[in-house]
């Protein structure tokens, strides 16, 4: 082993502090404080989506954009397929699959069931800052996309 090649209960450790950001991620989005999924990335974090050319640079700005998110959004993610590489003893890389099911317009009750808006995979950078794992940048690559739909009305079916 040489010195950039972490032992494998460390590099055990750093997969799994990894795939805890990844599922953390969607579960601040889905059911906890959006704006703070900024507080899973580094100071200069980035989130990118090279297809429409998003890139959200920093703390702040991605706080703003992902407070944006509408308040009457109800969404939920399904990641799978996590595979982390831990590259060095402060940096790891990972592939993420995900399938996002989500409406506008939510209100309470039941959704009755709608195929996903998306399908795709995150390819996520990882640095550990002051002994935490966090993201440097997650960049979102869709194979399947289309609009997220608005309930209407009473009942909002």
């Amino acid at each position: 082993m040489n010195e950039d090649t972490p032992a494998p209960m460390e590099r055990l450790l750093a997969e799994r502090a990894c795939e805890r950001l990844i599922v953390d991620f969607v579960r601040r989005l889905d059911l906890g404080d959006p704006s703070s999924v900024a507080d899973l990335f580094t100071q200069d974090g980035i989130w990118e989506w090279p297809a429409d050319g998003r890139r959200i640079a920093g703390h702040d700005a991605l706080r703003t954009y992902f407070r944006s998110r509408p308040a009457d959004r109800l969404s939920r993610r399904i990641c799978t397929n996590i595979l982390v590489t831990v590259t060095s003893p402060d940096t790891a890389s990972a592939t993420t699959y995900f399938t996002t099911y989500r409406v506008d317009g939510y209100t309470g009750g039941l959704v009755p069931p709608r195929p996903p808006v998306q399908v795709g995979h995150y390819e996520d950078a990882f640095r550990k800052v002051d002994g935490t794992w966090l993201l440097t940048t997650r960049t979102l690559f869709l194979s399947f996309a289309g609009p997220t739909e608005r309930l209407d009305g009473p009942g909002r079916s």
